[in-house]
């Protein structure tokens, strides 16, 4: 792949072979070459574990203390009281069958899905091949289901972000902008990280932080050196 200018002046100032601590590997990404647009950072982390294995696969949800930065449209799957509240917080758009035939006819304009429980074998029979692979299904081990979505629409759209393993052990957050301060990124990435390392399934043998990696949308990655997240 053939990368641009900005990418590649960005890579020279990166150590491939150095482990970066936190608050380093933060200033790096912020003061990194400037976009059009206030690109997003992006945490990876590979996890000690076997994804094949469903004990082993870990998938919940952290509240960041410094939000995404971005604007999180919310759509909530709810009848009587629970849409309302569902409203009144913030959802771009709430309803219950209607919502789930504008969905499976190719309207995906949102990034978050919560639902009440008597919704979900509606919307699992209706959207599960379509919601489960993008992981915006709702789902209990994510906390989007809900008998009253107020508080969960207001959470998700203040910061709260759903993390779950992928086929290669990894674990992709957003933890923020490049506009935010290194002690806004070092915040929520330790708020991710803590979160996973309190989260290792038992099943889960050797060093479970294999590694942990930062970088801004277009930007290269930078390594952290896993020995600063106790636990680990």
């Amino acid at each position: 792949m053939t990368r641009g200018k900005k990418y590649r002046d960005a890579r020279q100032e990166i150590d491939r072979d150095r482990l970066y601590a936190l608050d380093e590997a933060a200033q790096a990404v912020s003061q990194g070459p400037k976009r059009a647009f206030d690109e997003t950072v992006d945490l990876a982390v590979r996890l000690g574990v076997d994804p094949r294995q469903s004990d082993q696969m870990l998938r919940g949800a952290v509240d960041l203390p410094h939000g995404t930065g971005s604007d999180t449209r919310v759509v909530a799957f709810a009848e009587g009281a629970a849409a309302s509240s569902a409203h009144e917080a913030g959802a771009v758009v709430v309803g219950a069958d209607d919502l789930i035939e504008r969905i499976a006819g190719g309207w995906l304009d949102f990034d978050s899905a919560v639902a009440t429980p008597d919704m979900m074998p509606r919307i699992s029979r209706s959207l599960g091949r379509v919601l489960g692979p993008r992981g915006i299904m709702p789902n209990p081990r994510a906390g989007t289901i809900a008998a009253d979505l107020g508080p969960l629409v207001t959470a998700i759209r203040g910061g709260r972000i759903d993390y779950r393993t992928d086929r290669t052990a990894i674990v992709h957050a957003p933890v923020g902008k490049v506009s935010f301060s290194v002690e806004q990124l070092t915040d929520n990435v330790r708020a991710v990280v803590d979160t996973l390392v309190r989260s290792k399934p038992a099943a889960s043998k050797g060093r479970f932080l294999r590694s942990v990696t930062l970088s801004a949308t277009m930007g290269p990655g930078i390594r952290l050196d896993t020995a600063q997240f106790g636990g680990s």
